[in-house]
């Protein structure tokens, strides 16, 4: 049972074989441990974009989207909870006239299970999945705000992506290898706005951030981050960088917001 009002967070979620790293997955565990029990998780995760805004179905078999790993990632459960309740809340806090839509057979996708099972391995905490409707950030934002009221209910909001992904420039397969100068120059400004909570800089990335376009060709890693930062009790108040560190060369920074 919670007490207290539950943080938001960005993570990076990696691919299946994330599960077989000790590093990230010790760093996430760690991170689970630091933060109070939820009573529900609300995840918006980069591989689901569908508007208007969408929930998934309260209990539904997992999403494997994704190609070319071993068998067992695709035996893979996380059987949770029902999570009509939550399903309820998220739906009283839309605007009127912009009712959400549960899609009743879709189930978490990678996104959301890979970093979860890591988190959460007892899979018994109810979970939801929340579209991705746009890219735009103030409309994220927006939408992280009227999210908020949900953390002072016990849910754990979390926007799953990846501070870089050049996945179509990487040149060095291994987990370890070093960052390119795309995604090193990316991350560092990425940390310094964060550090300084200067939202507009973060959202005016395209124009203002170094890497780019190499660090996001496309955006859907980048963009679950303003549903973080909407969430936020006070987007300008900097949040806690609780990981840091490159994965194939692209950043795994992920951020705690009070």
């Amino acid at each position: 049972m919670t007490t207290t009002r539950m943080p938001a967070l960005y993570l990076g979620h990696g691919a299946p074989p994330l599960l077989d790293d000790p590093v990230w997955s010790g760093q996430l565990a760690a991170l689970a441990g630091t933060i109070e029990r939820p009573r529900a998780i609300l995840i918006v995760s980069a591989h689901w974009e569908a508007a208007p805004l969408t929930l998934s179905a309260s209990r539904a078999p997992l999403v494997y989207d994704f190609w070319g790993f071993e068998q067992r990632f695709y035996e893979m459960t996380y059987d949770t909870p029902d999570a009509t309740a939550l399903a309820h809340s998220v739906a009283r806090l839309m605007p009127p006239g912009h009712p959400i839509h549960q899609h009743t057979s879709r189930g978490l996708d990678h996104g959301a299970w890979v970093p979860l099972r890591i988190m959460y391995p007892d899979a018994d905490i109810p979970v939801l999945q929340l579209s991705l409707p746009t890219q735009d950030p103030e409309t994220l934002l927006e939408i992280g705000r009227r999210l908020r009221p949900l953390r002072d209910d016990g849910v754990l909001i979390i926007g799953s992506g990846f501070l870089t992904h050049g996945l179509p420039f990487l040149t060095d397969p291994r987990l370890d290898a070093p960052a390119p100068t795309w995604s090193a120059e990316f991350d560092a400004w990425a940390a310094e706005a964060l550090a300084r909570g200067d939202v507009d800089e973060l959202a005016n990335f395209a124009t203002r951030a170094p890497g780019m376009p190499y660090a996001h060709p496309t955006v859907e890693h980048y963009a679950p981050l303003f549903v973080t930062l909407g969430a936020a009790t006070d987007a300008s108040v900097p949040g806690d960088q609780v990981i840091d560190g490159f994965w194939m060369g692209l950043s795994k920074r992920s951020l705690q917001v009070a």
